[in-house]
């Protein structure tokens, strides 16, 4: 385990989350390949269990290296782990959830960007925290809404349902990014993803014993998204973000995983041969500089903290 936490330490926190960009780009692919062969909540579920297999080991090495003799601490268990862990799962499910649907309906590239779209309401809902917002983060709200449109809403004035429910979700992202925020500054970063994981992973269960039925992977084929998606995506993708945004602040921080959706444009155009229209790449070009503008402009930085 002192390996592992002298790796995290390090690398510099701008280098993990451009890991954690990369690797959640790259995860829209595996995503809307495994739609094409199971059910979108037990797909849910099973990345996130695969999610927490992958932190289990470190998890129980780092407990057998803490020799402690005082009792256990029920408020403290309560109060300090499982309140942000349940806090952040919900967020973390509802936007998995609200983005798995989407992403059945539309392409790996449109959803990368629309997703970025967390990015530029996160100084916004700040607001509601007591954080100042300048100008900036007008400019660029008014400029996501452009980008949406011509991304989104076509010539006939439609919109795609995969679409409206990719935007929903990124106010679920957005909270989820405060949330952990708030959290990393107050417990241990690896408790905390192993703790949301957990939520997510149980509450996919859930509604899928209720909303679904049949095997949980009725394809083989299927076990290759679901792999990456867990493992990599989840396992590790969710971690480099709660280790990286533990050391970085919260608007660089912010800016860095924007460049997910330019890696979800890509692998979208590589691995699913998927192409944009004149139109939706200027949505792309416009969103991509609300995103920019906002994180460079908008936003108050946060005093810096140790990490875990």
């Amino acid at each position: 385990m002192k390996k592992a936490r002298a790796w995290s330490g390090s690398l510099p926190g701008e280098a993990l989350l451009l890991l954690t960009a990369i690797v959640w780009g790259t995860g829209f692919v595996a995503q809307r390949k495994a739609m094409e062969v199971m059910q979108p909540f037990a797909f849910i579920a099973l990345r996130f269990f695969l999610g927490c297999l992958v932190l289990l080991p470190a998890l129980i090495l780092r407990k057998a290296g803490k020799k402690t003799s005082t009792a256990f601490d029920w408020k403290w268990f309560l109060r300090g782990l499982v309140f942000p862990s349940v806090i952040t799962g919900l967020f973390l499910f509802a936007g998995t959830s609200v983005q798995q649907l989407g992403i059945m309906t539309t392409s790996a590239s449109k959803a990368g960007f629309l997703t970025s779209l967390y990015l530029v309401l996160v100084p916004v809902f700040g607001l509601f925290l007591g954080k100042k917002a300048n100008h900036w983060v007008w400019i660029g709200v008014a400029l996501a809404v452009i980008g949406v449109w011509f991304l989104s809403v076509n010539l006939e004035m439609t919109i795609q349902r995969g679409d409206v429910l990719l935007i929903i979700g990124a106010f679920f992202w957005a909270l989820q990014i405060l949330a952990l925020d708030y959290f990393t500054t107050k417990m241990d970063a690896l408790e905390l993803a192993f703790g949301q994981f957990l939520t997510a992973a149980v509450l996919g269960s859930v509604v899928s014993l209720i909303a679904e039925s049949g095997p949980l992977v009725p394809d083989p084929t299927a076990w290759g998204p679901l792999l990456y998606s867990g493992v990599v995506a989840v396992g590790i993708g969710f971690t480099l973000q709660v280790f990286g945004q533990s050391k970085v602040e919260s608007a660089l921080a912010s800016l860095i995983l924007s460049l997910e959706a330019v890696f979800a444009l890509l692998g979208g155009m590589i691995f699913l041969g998927e192409r944009l229209s004149g139109r939706e790449w200027l949505g792309c070009a416009v969103m991509m500089a609300a995103v920019i503008l906002v994180q460079l402009n908008g936003q108050q930085h946060k005093p810096e903290v140790d990490s875990q």
